[in-house]
């Protein structure tokens, strides 16, 4: 019998049925995380240091992040990737605040031999120096462009003036960071925080018990001596600061504040009012800004985590002759959240769009994987979605309505512009 003529019920999103990852202890503070169920012959492998851009100044952390794979006394830069693509290997890398990454994706049957390779890479880098002077020049000429973008020029000094109170955090890159060329430096931070600065390990991949002691025998030489400690307690200055470009036609806007760390009962809460606000295509900002007045090409606003905070920001780009006005429409959707409750319909809407993406974002194993480790590195567990989903359904306009009082107020908020 047909049902094309049926439409299929609707049902509301209760619960999301995880995969817990195994946890092997590899020292007592550093774990690997193994997703086993895996439906086909795929393997990623992803190694976090605690080498982000806060843990040293004059650019060193990136330089040496970009140095990692260089070449050793053996192996030029070349033939250390030509032995990785050979067996269909590709390496990832990435580098945030807190954490640097290294990611290794290829098939299961090549995971020892290309983790071999990389292990080797980063434990014999020998900072040739042809391949330094080739990435400083490179990052200069990188930085140099970078310059001229307003959005990066924002970027920048929206950290500076953010993390004012903490040098660590607060340090942006500067041209002269690529004509100092400190061997002793690289070696330094290279020894402190990749060879003695493993924080965790996640792997994705149907593998075999012993590959998994094999990788932790491997990197796990690696792991840090204690627990790492992060800063916290920032404190910055609400105000406007502009930084001209000339002949910039576009001006870049960052605004934000800080927050709470994603531990807060107020965490789930907001990130309903962020949405509402401008974390979807459908979202006020997105309506006003772009859509109503033709401003921009898009806005946008975000929760910041970070290991011990956070912080909500708002981006975009407008033509420098409506900034103010932009401004005014921002200020305005603001006021509009903490004196007028959100219609029943436009909540139930941003309700179901969040839970939907938060369905979608745990789709197969290396989500899941993903997902729980996005929580375990804050000292949560799978509990904390199962609570989101229960707040995101009951939330009410009234709580939104007082988040909104007690978080958006503009006055409270760093105005970056550049431009």
């Amino acid at each position: 019998m047909s049902f094309r003529s049926q439409q299929p019920e609707t049902k509301q999103v209760d619960h999301i049925s995880f995969v817990k990852p195994q946890i092997f202890d590899i020292t007592q503070d550093v774990k690997l995380l193994w997703m086993q169920e895996v439906p086909n012959e795929t393997v990623r492998l992803d190694l976090f240091f605690d080498a982000g851009i806060t843990r040293g100044g004059k650019s060193i952390p990136a330089i040496v992040h970009s140095l990692l794979l260089s070449g050793t006394n053996e192996l030029s830069s070349v033939e250390i990737h030509e032995k990785i693509d050979s067996l269909g290997g590709f390496l990832d890398t990435d580098i945030s605040f807190e954490t640097a990454v290294v990611s290794i994706y290829c098939l299961r049957e090549h995971i020892r031999p290309i983790s071999n390779i990389v292990a080797n890479a980063i434990q014999e880098l020998s900072f040739r120096d042809n391949e330094v002077e080739d990435v400083l020049r490179s990052m200069k000429q990188q930085y140099a462009v970078n310059q001229q973008k307003v959005k990066y020029v924002a970027q920048q000094q929206f950290r500076k003036q953010l993390f004012a109170s903490n040098t660590d955090y607060s340090t942006i890159s500067e041209e002269s960071d690529y004509d100092d060329i400190s061997l002793f430096s690289f070696k330094k931070f290279w020894k402190e925080h990749y060879l003695n600065g493993l924080t965790r390990m996640t792997l994705v991949g149907n593998l075999e018990l012993d590959d998994v002691d094999a990788l932790i025998d491997l990197f796990g030489k690696w792991a840090v001596d204690s627990k790492v400690n992060y800063a916290n307690g920032f404190e910055f200055q609400a105000q406007r600061l502009d930084f001209p470009k000339d002949g910039a036609v576009q001006c870049a806007l960052r605004m934000g504040r800080f927050l709470f760390h994603k531990s807060s009962p107020d965490y789930i809460d907001f990130q309903v009012l962020n949405t509402i606000l401008g974390d979807y295509f459908g979202s006020r900002l997105m309506s006003n800004i772009r859509e109503d007045k033709g401003y921009t090409y898009g806005i946008g606003t975000g929760v910041m985590d970070m290991n011990e905070t956070g912080y909500f920001v708002i981006v975009t780009e407008v033509g420098k002759e409506v900034l103010d006005k932009t401004l005014h429409e921002i200020k305005f959707e603001l006021e509009r959240l903490q004196t007028e409750l959100v219609p029943e319909d436009e909540l139930n809407l941003v309700k179901n769009y969040m839970l939907g993406q938060l369905l979608k974002s745990a789709d197969g194993p290396y989500a899941m994987l993903d997902m729980y480790n996005s929580v375990d590195m804050y000292n949560l567990d799978l509990s904390f979605y199962d609570d989101a989903i229960q707040k995101v359904k009951n939330i009410t306009a009234v709580r939104i309505q007082e988040l909104a009082k007690q978080y958006l107020n503009f006055e409270d908020f760093l105005i970056i512009t550049a431009g």
